[in-house]
């Protein structure tokens, strides 16, 4: 499992995902994205955006975390919000803020509330439009990019992260496995022997 930056080719796969969650798509960018990958099936398992404010270039928003289902409590979303906020810290801000209807999830890495009042104006703005198209009860949370914590469950679940339903791998796998009855077949450098 891996997070990396997103790529044109995703665009399409991120917006249908975003649309089925019904997440915040407003000024969708797809190089704002990264995208979290389990590199054994090479599929696309989760999402997040670092949106930089063209108006605020000194402000910058958390937005748009989505993980697949089978996914889930996994430390995927975790890893996810670890990458956008080290691209933050990278990119020389000293703060992070996110509008959410899920505030207990980011107060786990250290997001804490902050007060309709005491976030900068374009945010104020956002959050009036999220309340009014997601859900009155979006509230304003902000980081200092020092303070991130990634809990160590977080980071061990990722580790070993595969999709509800699946096994670990355990299953070794047989001639069967690939439609080969082992007593008929014959191969094809088959000495005879």
């Amino acid at each position: 499992m891996y997070v990396r930056d997103a790529k044109n080719r995703d665009e399409a796969w991120l917006l249908d995902h975003i649309e089925a969650m019904g997440l915040d798509d407003m000024s969708f960018r797809s190089r704002d994205y990264v995208i979290a990958v389990d590199e054994e099936a090479n599929e696309r398992v989760g999402f997040g955006r670092l949106r930089i404010h063209k108006d605020d270039p000194e402000l910058c928003e958390l937005t748009g975390i989505g993980v697949l289902e089978p996914w889930r409590g996994q430390g995927v979303g975790a890893h996810v919000i670890e990458r956008l906020v080290e691209t933050a810290a990278a990119e020389g801000f000293e703060a992070v803020y996110s509008l959410t209807d899920e505030p207990g999830y980011l107060e786990r890495f250290g997001f804490e509330p902050i007060d309709d009042a005491d976030l900068p104006d374009r945010l104020r703005e956002r959050l009036s439009e999220k309340r009014s198209v997601v859900d009155e009860a979006v509230v304003g949370l902000r980081i200092d990019v020092d303070a991130f914590d990634l809990p160590a469950g977080d980071r061990e679940a990722f580790k070993n992260a595969i999709a509800e339903g699946e096994t670990d791998g355990d299953h070794e796998e047989s001639p069967e496995d690939f439609g080969i009855d082992p007593d008929t077949a014959t191969y094809k450098y088959d000495t005879g022997s």
